[in-house]
């Protein structure tokens, strides 16, 4: 443990490796799935997005995303066009719109979640159980700064 808290340049570097291509393998495993629909990783950042959080706003979804409004507005339209999503108008502020996966939207996500959690899941599974919570704490820290 105490190693840990001396890293030198070269270990956080190849860290930062590995998790570029976690990231990048993960993503690349629906690619064919994705490429089909003629949608990218935005598109499918989007849908994971609004897959968990039923009823998102589009502004609440620029921020989670980190991206300007100009940037999301395409992968809208075409996850709009294609029925992957559908817009509720907002209970109590009807210029607000809701973001909800519609039944296709349903269909697709489940089918690329399946196609990542084989690769997540093997590798949950062959690792210690102190190290995927541990991992997962890493994970958190990373993402919180």
């Amino acid at each position: 443990m105490k190693d840990l808290l001396y890293l030198k340049d070269e270990q956080i570097k190849d860290f930062i490796q590995l998790l570029y291509y976690a990231y990048r393998e993960t993503y690349s495993d629906p690619k064919d799935i994705l490429s089909k629909k003629f949608f990218g990783p935005a598109h499918l950042r989007a849908l994971n997005l609004i897959e968990s959080n039923p009823g998102i706003s589009l502004g609440e979804l620029i921020y989670k995303l980190k991206i300007t409004k100009q940037s999301i507005n395409r992968v809208i339209r075409d996850l709009l066009k294609s029925k992957m999503i559908k817009q509720l108008k907002d209970d109590t502020d009807t210029r607000k719109k809701r973001l909800h996966l519609d039944k296709d939207g349903k269909i697709f996500f489940d089918t690329i979640y399946k196609k990542q959690k084989q690769r997540i899941f093997n590798a949950l599974k062959n690792s210690e159980p102190e190290s995927v919570i541990k991992f997962k704490e890493v994970l958190k820290k990373i993402i919180n700064g």
